[in-house]
């Protein structure tokens, strides 16, 4: 297996874009600073994303070979729409 150095590159500006100042940003700037311990906190987050990652790599391959890309999509798209109105709303 080589690497396709095209897919890595878009996928880890994708996520690293993605995760800039996000919640999980902020969890972790909560704990290092409450902590005192970063490299603790830094390895639990790692550890944390590294699990969390892998599961959803091997539903999206499962998912992959059952469904169309457009599907998965356009499902995406509409629970963020749907996630996103219900925030607006106050509803969640």
């Amino acid at each position: 297996m080589l690497m396709d150095w095209k897919i890595f590159t878009a996928t880890f500006a994708a996520v690293f874009i993605a995760e800039l100042a996000d919640k999980t940003q902020l969890v972790g700037i909560a704990m290092a600073s409450k902590s005192g311990k970063p490299v603790c906190v830094w390895l639990g987050s790692v550890c944390a994303y590294l699990i969390i990652t892998a599961v959803t790599v091997f539903i999206g391959a499962v998912l992959g070979k059952h469904l169309k890309p457009e599907l998965v999509r356009s499902t995406g798209a509409l629970l963020f729409i749907i996630i996103g109105l219900l925030i607006f709303f106050e509803k969640i």
